[in-house]
């Protein structure tokens, strides 16, 4: 801070005694010890002088030249400056800003009301070097606490408003890194406050002011180093968290993929062995010589059904492992280009099947909705084959407007008792319903009032 040295004229006595908050800022006078001896001219550098070295200021804390940045085109101090960060962030600066600001102000107060004799401040220097290190403190106490603590641990002595600055970094400094950072150059201001009070204070006042400013710089070290704890202990309690969360799913994970496995254990050890001899007997009585040609055109259809069963089934099974599975990266997946051969598949099953396509370009429907329609319409020929052999089924596909795609197997429902119940999962319409609803489209099925079944499902196109 600025002196004013002292006229050559005896210093008059201090009209009070001096407290503590007037020593060793803005200046010093030794013979203020003894107010009766003479004063002695302190000088207090306003210019400091051209900077040695290259780098200068810039490189405290890590803080290079400004220069042009490859990755954003800003400038190198800029890109440290960090003005992007979150607004909580800036509230958080901004209020120990202000908190420096506040306590700076009471000390250059205090100063003021209880000056040292033949020294004097210039409050609007002093209040300028104040706000400069409020400014520096609100920019680089976050990113760069070291080098804003020992700057002011250097720099508090320029001015009785940075006080509040050099605690607020101190605080900074022991809510942002570790104690052993901290520790040293907390040790070594207090060191250099002591030097300067002992060299010029006496014992009453070198004590109570090693008292005051330990007591201030102990309660903001002690407060920065809770809020550090706190906020370590939070990270801490949300990481286990997350742990324990990413653990639980893999859990789950395992467990699902365990019972995959099962299921599909079962799948092949059960159903491929049945399928594969159902496959070999339909095979040995469709080249059987004696045998009628009805009986080997039926045993013709069984053999390429149960073959094509057991393709269905390997897809199944490399789905529930989670693998791509051989049947599903050996052969193409259904499309609705494929309905017609499934209706030329199920007439010569026996059964009479009309198809009325009335989309315009099959081959254009998104490959997801057009294997869907195609599970559809094999799903609703099996259940006519079931409950109305024998009897004409009609399916009808249609595009209207190209908006959604509308499937419809409609088929009579023959007179009399029902027939044998074949076997069945007894889950095929509860089956077309979650594929339909995967699509977002509605699913309807159910007696008409002419006497038939119909089975119709609206399935959205993508616009």
């Amino acid at each position: 801070m600025p002196v004013t040295p002292a006229t050559n004229a005896p210093d008059a006595p201090a009209p009070y005694p001096r407290r503590w908050y007037t020593l060793g800022v803005c200046g010093i006078s030794p013979a203020a010890a003894d107010p009766a001896g003479p004063s002695t001219k302190v000088e207090a550098r306003t210019d400091p002088g051209p900077l040695r070295g290259r780098r200068g200021l810039a490189s405290v804390g890590g803080m290079d030249s400004a220069g042009p940045s490859p990755a954003t085109g800003t400038s190198g101090l800029a890109a440290r400056l960090d003005l992007r960060r979150p607004w909580r962030d800036w509230l958080g600066d901004l209020g120990v800003t202000a908190g420096a600001a506040a306590l700076g102000l009471l000390l250059l107060q205090g100063t003021l009301n209880d000056p040292t004799p033949g020294q004097r401040i210039v409050v609007p220097l002093d209040l300028s070097a104040g706000a400069v290190s409020l400014v520096f403190l609100l920019l680089f106490r976050r990113r760069f606490p070291v080098a804003v603590a020992v700057t002011m641990v250097f720099a508090q002595w320029t001015a009785t408003s940075t006080l509040g600055t050099t605690a607020a970094a101190m605080y900074s400094l022991a809510m942002l890194r570790p104690w052993r950072t901290l520790l040293p150059i907390a040790a070594a201001n207090m060191a250099l406050i002591a030097a300067l009070f002992w060299l010029t204070s006496p014992w009453d006042q070198f004590r109570e002011g090693i008292v005051i400013l330990g007591l201030l710089y102990g309660v903001l070290i002690t407060t920065g180093m809770l809020v550090r704890s706190r906020r370590q202990l939070i990270a801490s309690m949300e990481e286990r968290a997350r742990a324990a969360e990413e653990g639980q799913r893999l859990r789950v994970e395992e467990a699902r993929l365990l019972e995959r496995e099962r299921i599909a254990r079962e799948m092949h050890d059960v159903l491929a062995h049945r399928i594969s001899l159902l496959a070999v007997h339909a095979g040995a009585l469709e080249f059987r010589p004696d045998a009628p040609a009805d009986q080997r055109a039926a045993a013709g259809v069984i053999r390429q059904s149960a073959y094509e069963a057991m393709e269905d089934l390997r897809e199944v099974i490399g789905v529930l492992r989670g693998g791509p599975g051989g049947a599903e990266a050996d052969r193409p997946q259904p499309a609705l280009t494929d309905v017609p051969a499934l209706v030329r598949e199920a007439s010569g099953a026996g059964g009479e099947v009309v198809l009325d396509d009335r989309v315009p370009d099959p081959a254009g429907v998104p490959v997801r909705v057009g294997r869907h329609a195609y599970r559809i319409v094999q799903e609703g020929l099996t259940n006519a084959r079931k409950h109305a052999p024998g009897e004409r089924v009609r399916v009808m596909l249609d595009a209207p407007g190209g908006t959604a795609l509308t499937i419809e197997i409609v088929n009579p429902i023959p007179p009399g008792p029902p027939p044998a119940a074949l076997p069945g999962a007894g889950a095929g319409l509860v089956g077309l319903g979650e594929r339909v609803a995967l699509l977002g489209g509605t699913l309807e099925h159910g007696r008409t009032g002419d006497g038939r079944f119909r089975l119709r499902a609206r399935l959205p196109l993508p616009g």
